[in-house]
């Protein structure tokens, strides 16, 4: 639901690209700079990466880890030290999330909702530490930044309008961060997916869509998914309670309820 839109001006000397199918969607790199053998080297490891993810954690691998931990075959210790720490991270995000944000559905550990986001991370991070100047990734709409794309060029996201197809709701900028994550959860591709961890059933809100920017999409996605559940009025209130976070909220009556200082994130 967001696609880095990069900056203006001529492109940078080194630029390389790569969209790459996994976790039933697709991952999109737009990588500038670096030296190209290092680059294309630490591209194809973060891809191999990405399906490794997948392998472990899909939920639709009857012999996944995740399955198998689920059903008891495998003990935390006997899985891979990535499992370890989802588990962590998904713990964390349900206690900063008071619940809104839970890796539990239907009696079944599901970490989906945060695995996605922690990949591209991870990819991203993998491509920088290459030594790549800047650095896209786009996880099935959802986007980490680092550095630049060029002299004095920021990288740019455009977030959907869900209302209006087709359409940009804003233009997110990362002018000024190192690093920076959009994700946006919403109704408006996948319908009503988004479950309220309260009833286990299909969250029921005012809400469309909302878009979290951070510094990382590890948070950024789950924050996303809270926030949508919690609705437009607590949601914007948690939102800004939270550091180094902003975020965009559409109703389905086409209010858009901003928090306070996602306007200098905006151009």
């Amino acid at each position: 639901m967001a696609e880095p839109t990069g900056a203006t001006g001529p492109a940078v000397p080194s630029q390389l690209r790569h969209a790459e199918e996994v976790m039933g969607t697709v991952f999109s790199f737009d990588i500038r700079g670096g030296e190209p053998a290092a680059v294309r080297a630490a591209l194809a490891e973060a891809v191999a990466g990405l399906h490794t993810v997948d392998e472990v954690f899909s939920t639709y691998r009857e012999q996944s880890q995740i399955s198998r931990l689920d059903r008891g075959e495998l003990t935390i210790e006997e899985c891979g030290p990535e499992v370890a720490e989802i588990l962590r991270l998904c713990a964390e995000a349900e206690r900063l999330s008071d619940g809104w944000f839970s890796a539990t559905y239907e009696g079944r550990f599901d970490p989906t909702g945060l695995v996605k986001g922690w990949a591209t991370e991870r990819a991203a991070l993998r491509l920088v530490e290459a030594g790549a100047a800047g650095v896209s990734v786009n996880g099935g709409g959802d986007v980490q930044l680092c550095g630049v794309p060029g002299p004095d060029r920021p990288w740019r996201v455009g977030v959907a309008d869900p209302l209006r197809p087709g359409g940009l709701a804003a233009v997110v900028t990362a002018a000024g961060a190192d690093r920076l994550a959009v994700a946006t959860s919403g109704t408006a591709e996948r319908g009503a997916h988004i479950v309220d961890p309260r009833t286990g059933r299909s969250a029921v809100t005012d809400l469309v869509s909302v878009t979290v920017v951070a510094p990382r999409l590890t948070w950024a996605d789950c924050w996303a998914t809270a926030a949508f559940a919690m609705g437009s009025r607590e949601g914007l209130a948690w939102l800004e309670s939270l550091p180094d976070t902003e975020g965009l909220l559409i109703t389905a009556g086409d209010e858009v309820r901003c928090t306070g200082g996602l306007a200098a994130r905006l151009g």
